[in-house]
């Protein structure tokens, strides 16, 4: 889980889009159980990606596989239509976080087992999609395979292979929205700077964004490392531009979040309150105290730089999915707006 990998974290810290067409489109069996006929789409992109397996868990949600071609190896998904489809419908991409995801013995922890996104959103008329893989992976582009966490082309797979064969398969409408939380916090802000205007609306929830200054750079590299991965194979060796570059902070890389609907949330552990669910004695106040530092210093860059967002500092706050649940629902209606609903 994420709260208690970052308090370890906390320890440690203290020392353009590819245009992708689809080329074939059919209605044959993807999955156990679908039918030629009734199941999604298997569609098939031209870099070789491809939807593998749906599985239909209940009348809602879909286990997805699909087969990246940047990153050589099979994705996992979880695909939850809304309750009552009305036609071509917008996609809400979800990231988990460092800790988060399916795990071999298929205990799940991810947005749709932590939180009631799945009941909140029901009769929104959007499509959500829980990434279910890419632990400590910061869901971007490595320069380098690691021995541990393997070939990491995350911002490629989600900017370019993945929401074509989405929308193609769930009857997608081709506006998109995207949230993460603690690492993936980070990602969501970076994925929307990687390509402008694929995303247009980015919740970025308890997240430290400076990836190129410290103590932001050194808790990417706690992160990683804690996986068992080398952060050298992120973006390079300590200092190396990259660091710099893929700042999402950065005023450069500030300037592509430019109308986009923007929500960023923390905790204010020093503030009375205390969220539904959040346990009484919290254990993640002093990360999350820390998160609360990098999110004023972005909520400055993005005042500075003339960015519209809107910056909520929780009150009570934690570390944790119970704020996270309260932050999307807060972030509902910038989300709403992005994705036309």
């Amino acid at each position: 889980m994420a709260r208690p990998f970052l308090r370890g974290i906390a320890r440690r810290a203290a020392g353009s889009v590819a245009a992708v067409l689809l080329t074939a489109a059919s209605w044959t069996a993807v999955g156990s159980g679908i039918a030629a006929g009734e199941g999604p789409a298997a569609a098939t992109a031209p870099d070789g990606s491809y939807i593998e397996r749906v599985d239909r868990v209940d009348d809602r949600r879909s286990d997805v596989s699909v087969y990246s071609a940047a990153m050589r190896r099979t994705v996992r998904l979880a695909v939850v239509a809304p309750a009552r489809p009305a036609g071509p419908r917008p996609v809400l991409y979800l990231l988990n976080g460092a800790e988060d995801g399916l795990f071999p013995d298929g205990t799940e922890v991810s947005w749709l087992t932590r939180t009631d996104i799945r009941d909140f959103t029901a009769g929104k008329d959007v499509t959500l999609v829980d990434v279910l893989d890419g632990r400590y992976t910061y869901y971007t582009d490595w320069v380098a395979d690691d021995p541990v966490l393997g070939r990491n082309r995350w911002t490629t797979f989600l900017t370019a292979e993945l929401p074509p064969l989405i929308d193609a398969a769930f009857d997608g409408n081709g506006r998109n929205a995207i949230a993460g939380v603690s690492m993936s916090a980070t990602s969501a802000l970076a994925l929307a700077e990687a390509a402008p205007g694929l995303y247009r609306g980015v919740g970025s929830f308890s997240g430290c964004a400076q990836t190129g200054t410290d103590p932001g750079r050194r808790y990417v590299q706690a992160v990683v490392l804690s996986g068992g991965g080398n952060p050298w194979n992120m973006w390079g060796a300590d200092g190396a531009p990259a660091w710099t570059d893929r700042d999402p902070s950065a005023d450069a890389n500030l300037a592509k979040l430019r109308g986009t609907e923007l929500v960023v949330t923390a905790g204010d552990p020093a503030a009375p309150g205390r969220a539904d669910g959040a346990p009484t004695s919290p254990p993640g106040r002093g990360l999350e105290a820390a998160v609360a530092d990098c999110t004023r210093e972005l909520a400055a860059r993005l005042d500075t730089d003339g960015i519209a967002a809107t910056v909520r500092y929780l009150p009570g706050g934690q570390h944790a999915w119970p704020y996270w649940q309260q932050a999307v629902r807060e972030a509902w209606p910038a989300l709403a707006r992005a994705l036309g609903r």
